[in-house]
């Protein structure tokens, strides 16, 4: 019996102690999180996403007509200059995009959808003359008279210009008289002249003394034949050897071994 009290006695004070255990649960814990999820939580959310998603942009201006689609003043902009000029001078620190609530993309798509027909519209009003004159390439002269001098006039006086063997001693020369005569086998060596005549010049370099004399190679070539039976001259000389009268310095050995066998030129 006593045993039976006793347990009649713990139930009534666990039936005491669960509504005490649930109005704290209820009352205080329950407040606190609802508190802080719901005062402080969501008030920084919703800022964070209202300050960083509306950008700050510029305000259509007021010469915009709202009804009208903005694109019609981007295409106006690109293809007329005079309004162009009066937008930059009006509204400098605008562009034409910002001005009509456009972005910068869609400027560019306009500006590639126009620029195909102001090609088409060029060729279109540019005169047919014009057209062929563009489609060659050419340079026209500074001016039309005839040059005074010719180039071809000048030659290289190094082409000109022999030296003996110890590089102390230039010689050039000049034709003074050709023979009458014809060359054979034009074919197979080409145009040529034979010599009679020819200047000398030879310059000593160390002392800049200057000899020059007249040579009748015609004459010395016999003169050395009747003597020692033999010549070693070559008088032909092809026709692009000889350069505003002279001979050049390939063909000056041929022309004086006559002379210099006689001892008349010492080179």
């Amino acid at each position: 019996m006593k045993f039976k009290r006793y347990l009649k006695k713990i139930q009534k004070k666990i039936k005491e102690v669960k509504p005490d255990i649930e109005e704290n649960v209820v009352e205080e814990v329950k407040p606190d999180i609802e508190e802080n999820v719901v005062e402080e939580v969501k008030p920084d959310i919703e800022e964070n996403v209202v300050e960083e998603v509306k950008p700050k942009g510029k305000k259509i201006l007021g010469f915009v007509d709202r009804k009208k689609d903005p694109h019609q003043y981007l295409k106006r902009y690109i293809k007329e200059e005079n309004y162009r000029n009066w937008f930059n001078r009006n509204y400098s620190n605008y562009t034409i995009y910002e001005a009509v609530g456009l972005t910068a993309s869609d400027y560019i798509e306009m500006k590639r959808e126009i620029a195909p027909e102001s090609e088409h519209t060029i060729e279109e009003t540019q005169p047919k003359n014009e057209k062929k004159h563009a489609d060659k390439t050419y340079f026209k002269p500074t001016y039309n008279e005839k040059p005074k001098t010719n180039f071809d006039e000048f030659i290289d006086g190094r082409l000109l210009i022999s030296h003996n063997a110890f590089g102390d001693k230039e010689m050039k020369i000049k034709v003074l008289e050709v023979s009458d005569e014809t060359a054979a086998l034009v074919s197979k060596f080409g145009d040529r002249l034979k010599i009679n005549k020819i200047l000398v010049t030879i310059k000593h370099l160390k002392s800049q003394q200057v000899e020059e004399g007249e040579f009748d190679i015609e004459a010395i070539e016999n003169e050395l034949v009747e003597k020692r039976h033999y010549s070693s001259a070559n008088r032909w000389v092809p026709i692009e050897d000889i350069k505003n009268g002279y001979i050049t310095n390939t063909r000056h050995t041929m022309l004086i071994s006559d002379a210099a066998a006689l001892d008349y030129i010492l080179f």
